[in-house]
């Protein structure tokens, strides 16, 4: 496939019109390059419309949370005990949830679906497709790493606080320094080669799996002051988080982000929804941003997936309004480049650069216009979303369904 006359927006700040040359899934060359394109490949010109990565949301509970949204789909939270890190959200997806193909064509051609804030180990997140199927299996993204779910907080304390607890944050970071401390003799058996088949401990499986570096944390906090705690505690166990979620307060520890190189996952002006989440600003995600620190615009709601780039351009337009002149280019980072780093798949999509895969999109107009949509959506090179021809996955739920128009 050989896309000419094209606006591109690569996902890590660059932006100019070129060309995009497309092999076997991947893009093979991208810019202002010359080529004679082979016999039979397939020519698009855009005209000078607007391309740009598809987009990653790098927080997500579609499947476990699934449309309609009835007591039987709550899959997301398994409020059994604080420390539940041997459940997996791949096992409470349900891959006939329409809010994966409304997912796609809004842009969003990978989804990182985690379990929920309930405890404070909350389980393995993973990271899909937003193509339906029939198996859950079929939707994982190729090679994704496993990250884990924790939660800081109110919600920890509040839901365990008549259950034995934790029901303070002090409860909390001890809760988590005693499953830690747990885990690094776990780990040390493991390495060993001491443990057998049949002493296996999921738990302590996942928290060693952390502490190997092969699992990535995804730490739900909305205070600056606990987020700077929970780093403290990751040097002290020796491991990484990979991004804070929701972080209501990141601007004000913008610094810190940057020194440990650690994300900040959150709405564009969602806040004082409870306490913990009072202290927000319009301008949190450009504050980040412009301190050199990893930002990330997110949706963890099944609505707002849907036009995540508004989301993005809502942050950016906040920013730009107090005199940080953020590009337009640079700002696509938060929903591309940024959450693919942050969930470890940056090697593999989140910009359109030479041998990444070709997920992307053709706009209608300006991605950070109210009126530009996704023309086409493609994922690894096939055309998934076509708004001309109608175009569009439908959920094996949806068919037949009376007023579905589908």
């Amino acid at each position: 496939m050989f896309i000419q006359n094209a606006h591109i927006i690569d996902g890590i700040g660059g932006e100019l019109t070129g060309s995009i040359f497309i092999e076997n899934g991947k893009i093979s060359n991208v810019g202002t390059f010359k080529i004679e394109v082979p016999d039979g490949t397939h020519v698009i010109d855009a005209k000078g419309a607007y391309v740009t990565p598809g987009i990653i949301d790098v927080h997500t509970h579609m499947g476990v949370y699934a449309v309609p949204s009835v007591k039987a789909h709550w899959d997301g939270n398994d409020a059994t005990s604080p420390n539940t890190a041997q459940v997996r959200a791949e096992h409470g997806i349900w891959p006939q949830d329409p809010a994966f193909a409304e997912a796609l064509a809004g842009g969003v051609t990978t989804a990182h679906v985690l379990p929920g804030s309930a405890n404070l180990f909350g389980g393995v997140g993973v990271t899909v497709r937003t193509l339906p199927a029939r198996t859950v299996q079929s939707m994982k993204f190729p090679e994704a790493p496993s990250t884990l779910k924790m939660a800081c907080g109110e919600n920890p304390k509040n839901v365990y606080r008549n259950k034995g607890g934790p029901a303070s944050r002090m409860g909390n970071f001890a809760g988590y320094r005693e499953n830690w401390i747990e885990a690094q003799g776990y780990k040390k058996k493991l390495d060993a080669g001491e443990i057998e088949e049949g002493d296996r401990d999921l738990q302590l499986e996942t928290l060693a799996g952390v502490l190997s570096g092969d699992i990535r944390v995804q730490m739900h906090c909305y205070r600056a002051d606990e987020m700077v705690q929970v780093l403290d505690m990751a040097k002290e166990f020796g491991y990484k988080v990979s991004a804070f979620h929701h972080a209501v307060e990141a601007y004000k520890i913008a610094d810190y982000l940057k020194e440990n190189d650690v994300c900040a996952a959150m709405w564009s002006d969602w806040w004082g929804f409870k306490m913990e989440s009072y202290d927000g600003i319009r301008e949190n995600v450009p504050f980040v941003h412009a301190r050199g620190a990893c930002a990330i615009v997110h949706s963890d709601d099944n609505t707002n997936i849907q036009r995540l780039n508004q989301e993005a351009a809502k942050a950016w337009a906040h920013g730009n309004r107090v005199g940080l002149k953020i590009s337009k280019a640079e700002a696509f980072k938060w929903i591309t480049s940024n959450p693919a780093k942050a969930i470890g798949i940056d090697d593999q999509t989140g910009s359109l650069e030479t041998g990444k895969r070709a997920d992307f999109i053709i706009w209608s107009g300006d991605p950070f216009s109210s009126y530009g949509k996704p023309d086409q959506v493609y994922v690894d090179g096939a055309l998934v979303i076509d708004r001309a021809s109608g175009l569009k996955p439908v959920s094996d739920f949806k068919l037949g369904q009376p007023g579905t128009g589908e």
